[in-house]
């Protein structure tokens, strides 16, 4: 799993209908200290995550292992939005908190 911020929508009206009815984010990897890094993946919300969360990504073939996912052809997945990351003894985010 990997770390990361719902940073925007991927809308496409064409696909494959197997992923007919799911909602498509652009994610944001994010490093320890919560801050964005160059790289990103459009993953599969299926937890109900909004723009602007900080969430849990699965890559490869584990994004198929989901409920929302399984038997669809994707690549990465959104399973869980993130309330709180503990680094040490040092709390880096705090979803109560962040603005």
């Amino acid at each position: 799993m990997k770390l990361g911020k719902v940073v925007g929508t991927v809308v496409s009206t064409r696909k494959d209908e197997k992923l007919e009815g799911l909602t498509l984010y652009l994610v944001q990897d994010l490093s320890l200290d919560m801050s964005g890094k160059d790289s990103f993946v459009v993953a599969v919300d299926a937890m109900g995550a909004g723009v602007g969360e900080v969430v849990l990504y699965a890559s490869g073939s584990s994004a198929r292992q989901t409920r929302a996912t399984d038997g669809r052809p994707v690549d990465a997945v959104i399973m869980a939005i993130v309330d709180t990351v503990d680094a040490g003894a040092t709390v880096v985010f705090d979803k109560s908190t962040a603005g």
